[in-house]
């Protein structure tokens, strides 16, 4: 089974646009049992944060789906500290969690990951990743 490290934007696009390539991952692929997200106690808490905020409440969250998503993730411990960080360092536990699971990282914001800093670590965009899974369009 593959296995995928989502980033929060996934997370919350999933929740807000139905039928866009983050919630098919989502609801298609991952609450199907066809793929296994990995999480980390970090990666846990940031999801919880983030969709907690009051900005997403008018779309009714946080999403029914996503304490199912977590509880049958593969948890992880907390990985070190990523060296290079990148654009955003806040982004780099993603990155991470991706190398220490051999995961591939999905990610609305590939450019706060870019390829000096990867070393090896795949990162697609929900796009790409569902071209990769055989369905859907490719955008970078």
């Amino acid at each position: 089974m593959r296995l995928v490290v989502l980033d929060t934007n996934v997370i919350v696009s999933a929740g807000i646009k139905p039928g866009s390539a983050p919630a098919r991952i989502v609801m298609d692929w991952v609450l199907d049992g066809r793929l296994q997200v990995v999480t980390s106690p970090w990666v846990v808490g940031e999801y919880w944060e983030v969709v907690r905020r009051e900005q997403f409440l008018r779309y009714g969250f946080p999403p029914q789906w996503l304490e199912f998503l977590i509880e049958e993730s593969l948890h992880l411990p907390d990985p070190s500290p990523w060296h290079p960080s990148g654009p955003d360092s806040k982004d780099a536990p993603f990155l991470a969690l991706s190398h220490l699971a051999g995961a591939w990282l999905v990610t609305g914001n590939r450019k706060h990951f870019p390829e000096s800093i990867r070393e090896g670590a795949t990162v697609l965009s929900p796009a790409a990743f569902l071209v990769h899974l055989g369905e859907g369009t490719s955008k970078p």
